[in-house]
């Protein structure tokens, strides 16, 4: 039970957690305090002084209250509640100091600089500075550091917060940033000069107060208030990280973290943040035919007829892709299991049960990972599959947790015990004792990679069996953003992708490019990108992407979400429900909805917990039957980060990223 603690803080009493900072407990009582090196999701720094606060009956200068906690405070005389100052003329006039040093050597560079508009720094001179400095010798610079393509630095500009070094270090877990030198000459560096190693660097550009790290993609493009912003869903990953997608015109200019502490907290992972310069290239805007080989330009009523002529009387299979909104798959399901075809988004050959929620979702939440005692991983590398949900093990793991992994050892910026890279591990680990772990909280983590062999539904049941046994919760990390909302609405077939292709004589591919379809069947793919899925099609339907409609997503563990329009899509391209609703219309088979509304009515009406939006539905435990494990190793999911769906691969930002990573990578195999 928490140790409460009365405080006076500004003649407003709160009851507060007696371990809460005093920076902290005038947030309860509604009290701004500024802040710059202050930051509720790192460790205490104490550097910054902006934070000073009279504490009366304390010593007669003022204190920092983002390092003094609370149960520290002394009663009053007559055992009142001990009484915080934060407005006082002491407090004023040691916040005007502070921010008169910050000032020294900081250039007066605002109209230049990209935190212009979003500054904490020009914000806090505004509020608690004074408009005169008393120091009249030159201003200190420093050299500019190359953090790699991500982060443009102006060190000029940085007033030591140190909020980068700490991120990198304790979220990131990388060890490259930090502060040398003393006094005058103290400034932020990276050891050796190097780059950055880490798919979370971008987010030292939103915890940096001032203008010294900012977004190299972004730079010099836009203002923030030019821009029309949009509160969405990332759909780069699984996890389903809250964004916030930024535009100018019809143009996406960037994409920042949302907050949500169930999810991805504050932090979203570089493809997530950087991925947007391939919603501009290799777009498909116009419909295309293939005749004699070639694709040609061709108009939305011609295309319609071609498809609807292609399908009608033949065996049609339907692929769901990676990228796609639950609604479009809806949409497909509707309409080819009318046509009396068969529909599949296991498009990767995962073996993941359809209909048993707690084998394709498991039963924890991504928020069990934060209380967890122990974290098995099972065939999977998080810190590519999933970088958010990655810092959030290490987190666990800082606090005490023990991770084991099963599968190949890589480096995931924490320590864990390798059991072995296959499944003759994964059954030394099930046969192991676990009696003494029922009072423990155990997490179970398992890969798409551990899946996707023959043999993978024999994987899951021994994964549930260790669950059972370890009386532990099971979270089935996931590589695509369809892929549970997919499952939910049964988009499925008895005996994965080959046994719904097989046979079939159309192929309808919404988004799917990750699978190789032979030659054949007439393909009909639709889509926002001329990528792989594109090159092999017969007729193309130019969809939306992510950014471009709303749509539904369920994340991994579960937890429906929505995506919301940002921009509209480029050229003739439609949304893909709506491209669904019209090609029923030509089959002669109308669906029963006109509006994205009315489709999602109908969903939820078939798919009921799909209704409650950012809820994760609590799923009745089904075990598998138990089957032969083989004798494979376990490979992860993910071979390339930066380049694993089609708006990554038309992104020129992630091609260079990714050719980095692998040159990164043979250095290190040459030493």
């Amino acid at each position: 039970m928490a140790d409460l603690k009365k405080i006076n803080i500004d003649g407003k009493v709160v009851e507060v957690d007696g371990a809460m900072t005093l920076i902290q407990a005038c947030e309860v009582a509604g009290v701004e305090i500024p802040r710059f090196c202050y930051h509720e999701r790192l460790s205490i720094a104490g550097n910054c002084r902006m934070c000073l606060v009279e504490v009366v009956g304390g010593p007669p200068k003022p204190a920092a209250s983002c390092a003094m906690q609370v149960k520290d405070l002394r009663p009053g005389p007559e055992g009142q509640p001990p009484m915080v100052k934060t407005n006082s003329p002491m407090v004023k006039k040691a916040r005007e100091g502070v921010m008169e040093f910050l000032l020294i050597n900081h250039p007066l560079d605002c109209p230049i600089c990209d935190q212009g508009g979003e500054c904490d720094l020009q914000d806090q001179a505004m509020a608690y500075g004074v408009d005169f400095s008393r120091y009249r010798e030159p201003k200190r610079a420093s050299d500019d550091l190359n953090l790699g393509p991500l982060v443009e630095t102006h060190m000029t500009r940085c007033i030591s917060c140190t909020r980068c070094v700490r991120f990198t270090s304790e979220v990131a877990g990388i060890t490259q940033m930090g502060q040398t030198g003393r006094g005058e000459d103290a400034e932020i560096t990276s050891y050796l000069n190097q780059t950055l190693d880490s798919n979370l660097q971008g987010n030292i550009i939103d915890l940096c107060p001032v203008g010294a790290l900012v977004s190299k993609p972004y730079a010099f493009t836009a203002r923030p208030w030019e821009l029309t912003k949009t509160e969405s869903i990332d759909v780069m990953d699984a996890l389903g990280s809250n964004i916030r997608v930024d535009t100018k015109g019809r143009e996406v200019m960037r994409i920042l973290p949302r907050n949500h502490d169930g999810v991805n907290e504050e932090w979203i992972s570089d493809k997530t943040r950087f991925v947007w310069d391939g919603l501009r290239r290799q777009r498909l805007d116009t419909p295309y035919i293939r005749e004699n080989g070639k694709l040609r330009k061709a108009s939305w009523p011609e295309a319609l007829a071609t498809a609807a002529v292609a399908m009608k009387g033949k065996k049609v299979a339907g692929l769901i892709g990676d990228l796609a909104p639950v609604e479009a798959a809806f949409a497909l399901k509707h309409l080819v299991e009318g046509q009396g075809g068969q529909v599949e988004c296991r498009t990767d050959g995962a073996k993941l049960p359809a209909g048993n929620r707690s084998g394709y979702v498991g039963t924890a939440t991504i928020e069990d990972i934060d209380g967890a005692d122990k974290i098995l991983l099972i065939g999977t590398n998080p810190r590519v599959e999933a970088p958010v949900l990655n810092a959030r093990i290490r987190k666990a793991w800082a606090r005490g947790a023990d991770v084991i992994l099963v599968g190949e050892a890589v480096d995931l910026t924490y320590d864990y015990e390798h059991m072995g890279t296959d499944r003759a591990a994964l059954s030394h680990v099930a046969g192991l004792d676990m009696s003494g772990l029922a009072d423990k909280s155990c997490v179970v983590i398992v890969g798409q990679g551990a899946l996707r062999e023959a043999d993978g539904a024999a994987v899951l049941a021994t994964v549930q069996g260790i669950c059972e046994a370890s009386a532990g919760k099971l979270l089935v990390l996931h590589t695509a953003a369809s892929r549970v909302g997919a499952m939910d609405i049964g988009a499925v077939t008895e005996g994965g992708l080959s046994a719904a292709i097989e046979g079939a004589e159309v192929i309808y591919n919404l988004g799917a490019d990750e699978v190789d379809i032979a030659e054949g069947p007439f393909v009909i793919y639709q889509g926002s990108h001329g990528d792989r899925g594109a090159h092999r099609a017969d007729l193309i339907l130019p969809g939306a992407a992510y950014t471009e409609e709303n749509g539904l997503f369920v994340n991994t563990e579960g937890r429906p979400q929505l995506a919301m329009r940002a921009g509209f899509p480029p050229g003739q391209a439609k949304e893909n429900w709506a491209i669904l609703r019209a090609l029923s219309a030509e089959l002669d088979v109308t669906q029963p909805w006109d509006t994205l509304a009315q489709l999602r009515q109908a969903l939820v009406a078939a798919v009921p917990h799909l209704g409650r939006i950012d809820e994760v539905a609590e799923n009745e435990w089904q075990a598998l039957p138990q089957g032969t494990l083989g004798a494979a190793t376990f490979v992860p999911a993910v071979k390339d980060f930066y380049l694993s769906n089609p708006i990554a691969r038309a992104s020129a930002l992630m091609a260079e990223l990714s050719a980095n990573a692998r040159s990164r990578g043979q250095k290190m195999a040459a030493e």
